[in-house]
């Protein structure tokens, strides 16, 4: 993270709570509520204009998430979409987790790419009690099979650690994108 992606409409140091919510309690997958601690926390007592960047705004829901208890931090994992799932696809996935899986390719997998997406999520969910996260941004199908595949042997403390790491990549992704 060491460029510096500066906002220039969606200024956090000049935001109420509402328009904060509103514009970046998305990032996190459904959980809103990251947006609004960050709010209370930090921008209450010291919004400055050096926090208008993509990768402060990153630090302080980071903060949030990192100081939040293992239960918020697994209802955080659950509530991301398994990947390559045709189900969430016309469900409820966010716009932004379809791009990122489309970007990916992962929306127009084989039958058998599919079937193996299903097999590797039904086999990971049950093993560490949340989905496979990885921010796909980048990777190939191919590509996100093989992490899927290496991933899944970890324990679950490896495994739990790495998915918050990927929601962090996901979620920093996703500010950059915003103006």
């Amino acid at each position: 993270m060491s460029e510096r992606h500066q906002y220039i409409n969606n200024l956090p140091s000049r935001m109420n709570k509402d328009g904060f919510v509103s514009c970046f309690g998305g990032v996190y997958e459904h959980s809103p509520w990251i947006a609004e601690m960050a709010w209370e926390k930090i921008l209450t007592k010291k919004a400055k204009p050096d926090q208008d960047t993509a990768e402060k705004t990153h630090q302080m829901l980071r903060a949030v998430v990192n100081e939040a208890s293992k239960e918020d931090k697994l209802a955080l994992l659950r509530a991301h979409p398994d990947l390559a799932d045709r189900l969430a696809i016309s469900k409820n996935m966010t716009k932004a987790s379809l791009s990122e899986q489309a970007s990916a390719d992962l929306t127009n997998c084989s039958p058998q790419e599919f079937k193996t997406f299903q097999t590797l999520n039904a086999q990971y969910k049950e093993k560490f009690g949340f989905p496979f996260i990885m921010a796909v941004r980048g990777y190939n199908r191919r590509e996100i099979l093989e992490n899927f595949k290496k991933r899944r042997h970890n324990d679950t403390n490896t495994e739990f650690a790495t998915a918050l790491e990927q929601v962090h990549r996901i979620a920093y992704l996703r500010l950059k994108e915003i103006t």
